[in-house]
């Protein structure tokens, strides 16, 4: 049960004054679904505003805060602005310009000949001044209790929200937050001069600028995060499994038509030392797209089988689960191991049969999605669990598959995203990684070429070519804000031209389609019933279609370097040359022409994830809802590197030295880990 003196900040959004249901949705579409969530929507920036006494050309170009008289009214016909003539203290004009609407609302803003402080950037308009759409106005008009505030935050947002009133919503939230006990040691809170949890809270809303309030907020997520590894960790070690050593027999079978790449077989090593302990395998196999690890996969399937146990591989949609059961069908021909395929599609009868052979052990392997960790769903004597694209499974699922053995099975989990090392260790702390750092010989590097988007009519040109000689392809649209909408409408948008272009052989998927019907089009798509596939960003992780060779990313400037290098991972998965032709916005900035330049050179994931992580800074890990979980909400990705060695020592020093989670500072660390959503932990609380 979460801690009581948590439940005020745990109350939905709508408890918030001046919140309801129609302020709920723009505030729901940024993830601040509850009071704490708000608390935790940190300022992205600040404006800061410079008092004045009166107008000075010389402040062109900066933000200004200055009392003003408003003089006269100038409207233009049409659509054209209101212009609002005033004049300061001393006499100096400058026109406050406004945008389209009536003229009505500006007027009854600024009445005439009453003086209004008002704020805005002052810019030089031929031999005028003027500030363009005022961002406060006060003293009788708009917000007259608004406080002036130099330093302004600013939030990220969604549509129907200003800064200004999530800031009103934070400093609510801030004041149903109770002062918790400390759960970091006090010697290091001392050295590093942090504030307490709540102050910190208050601080950095009131000036996103206090790095000291920052740092100390990252800290505790970053804290939580890795006691609750630790609990996770120490919890699977504790557990007696069961040891699983293969004699060798069915791999001694295989007949690859290809020798295994040096990580290959380091990994698989690895693995085989992990399963002859009594102590279950918690592993994280890394590897980049085509770098083999289905066959290290199979390999670990294997040994288990050979031990006398039965794998279950599962993976996050029904069309990868049957691509991973083909491929499993294809390595493993002649081999005597019985496999079989369990997804939500499989009903009746079928369903039932599946469900009996695995009960008596029939079935050595089971492949599928969520479905194979359902009540009904019972094994024999599970002992490997394998799960492909981890990041898609909560550690809730794991251990609900975990759960089906007779002893607590191994658990393998992989992912296609490169994440820099330390990323790795604040996501996946509790594990042991295994890195696939290399290509299997023969594999050819995908070609990358940047266009620039004023020769868009080529790349059509280019894309009939591809298609008329029986290939295909995908078109990723561009994210064009934080809005599936745009996303969509783009998508849509870019389908229909070439469906004008090309005929209807084009397909489309987005974010907003039911899972059913996504996997009906790129089910048409694999089997080549389409010729193009228009994407969002939402495009599938590791669909496999060798024929697609050719994928166009409009706006790749727009993109991370590591979605940019995950979506390039669409192609590139048959025999023979694959391009990817980046599309560019002519204005751009240093950060993304040398972004550009990295994808145009490298196929390194790993390289290219580290070189991300340096570039993007403040950004998001590892791209826009695509490439990987983005773990923290308060701590930044260059936090990490200064704050995440630091947390993993004091998470052991409470669990070794300070009573765990019984002493003093455990109590205040357990509420800590319900405060940070780290349900990991909080559920080895409840079971033990």
């Amino acid at each position: 049960m979460r801690p009581d003196i948590l439940n005020p900040l745990f109350a939905e959004v709508t408890a918030l004054k001046g919140v309801g249901p129609g302020l709920a949705k723009p505030l729901d579409r940024l993830g601040l679904a509850r009071v704490v969530d708000v608390a935790f929507h940190l300022p992205s920036g600040w404006i800061d505003r410079l008092p004045r006494e009166e107008l000075d050309v010389a402040d062109a170009g900066r933000i200004i805060a200055i009392t003003l008289t408003p003089r006269d009214y100038r409207t233009s016909s049409g659509r054209g602005p209101t212009r609002v003539q005033a004049t300061d203290a001393k006499g100096n004009a400058v026109s406050l310009v406004y945008f389209g609407g009536s003229s009505g609302w500006v007027k009854k803003l600024l009445p005439l000949n009453e003086p209004r402080r008002v704020s805005g950037k002052l810019e030089s308009y031929g031999d005028t001044l003027q500030i363009i759409h005022p961002d406060i106005v006060g003293g009788g008009g708009g917000e007259p209790d608004e406080p002036f505030r130099e330093r302004e935050a600013i939030y990220p947002l969604s549509e129907g929200l200003t800064s200004r009133r999530l800031a009103g919503f934070a400093s609510q939230a801030i004041e149903r937050a109770p002062d918790l006990a400390e759960w970091i040691e006090p010697g290091l809170k001392a050295k590093r001069g942090w504030p307490d949890w709540r102050e910190a809270l208050q601080r950095i809303h009131a000036d996103p600028a206090d790095k000291t309030a920052r740092e100390r907020l990252a800290y505790d997520e970053i804290f939580a995060n890795q006691l609750a590894l630790t609990l996770v960790r120490a919890d699977t070690r504790k557990r007696r499994g069961r040891a699983l050593v293969g004699d060798g027999r069915l791999r001694d079978l295989l007949r690859l038509p290809y020798t295994p790449t040096g990580a290959q077989t380091r990994s698989v090593a690895e693995i085989e030392g992990d399963l002859a302990q009594t102590a279950p395998m918690l592993r994280l196999l890394q590897g980049d797209v085509g770098s083999g690890k289905t066959l290290v996969a199979a390999m670990a399937l294997l040994i288990a089988v050979e031990a006398g146990a039965q794998g279950a591989m599962l993976a996050p949609t029904e069309i990868l689960a049957r691509q991973h059961y083909e491929t499993l069908r294809k390595q493993l021909a002649g081999l005597p191991v019985e496999i079989a395929v369990l997804t939500g599609r499989d009903k009746g009868k079928a369903r039932e049969a599946t469900l009996m052979a695995l009960a008596s052990g029939e079935i050595d392997i089971l492949v599928g999605t969520h479905a194979i960790f359902q009540e009904a769903v019972g094994y024999k004597d599970l002992g490997l669990v394998v799960v492909d694209e981890q990041h898609r499974f909560g550690v809730a699922q794991r251990m609900l598959l975990q759960a089906k053995g007779k002893a607590p099975p191994h658990l393998l989990a992989m992912t296609a995203t490169p994440i820099p090392r330390t990323l790795t260790l604040a996501q996946y702390g509790e594990m042991d990684v295994s890195r696939l750092d290399e290509m299997p010989p023969g594999r050819e590097p995908i070609e990358t070429r940047v266009v620039s988007e004023d020769r868009l009519d080529e790349v059509v040109n280019a894309i009939g070519r591809h298609i008329s000689e029986g290939g295909q392809a995908y078109w990723v649209c561009p994210l064009v804000e934080e809005s599936e909408k745009s996303d969509l409408a783009a998508a849509e948008m870019r389908a229909e031209t070439l469906r004008n272009r090309f005929g209807e052989r084009i397909g489309v998927v987005h974010g907003r389609m039911k899972p059913a019907e996504k996997d009906a089009v790129m089910e048409a798509f694999a089997g080549n019933r389409l010729s193009v596939l228009v994407a969002t960003t939402v495009i599938e992780v590791g669909v496999d279609v060798p024929n697609a060779t050719l994928i166009v990313i409009e706006h790749a400037d727009r993109f991370g370097l590591a979605q940019l290098h995950q979506l390039r991972g669409r192609v590139g998965r048959g025999g023979g040359l694959s391009r990817c032709l980046l599309l560019r916005g002519s204005a751009l900035s240093e950060t993304s022409r040398a972004r550009l330049a990295l994808m145009r050179e490298s196929n390194d994931g790993f390289r290219i994830a580290e070189e991300d992580l340096r570039l993007r800074g403040g950004g998001e890990l590892l791209g826009t809802r695509q490439s990987g979980e983005v773990t923290f909400r308060l701590a930044l990705p260059e936090m990490l590197s200064d704050l995440l060695q630091c947390a993993q020592d004091d998470a052991r020093l409470l669990i070794d030295r300070d009573g765990g989670l019984e002493g003093p500072r455990g109590q205040a660390a357990r509420v800590a880990l319900y405060l940070f959503d780290r349900d990991a932990g909080v559920a080895l609380l409840r079971s033990g």
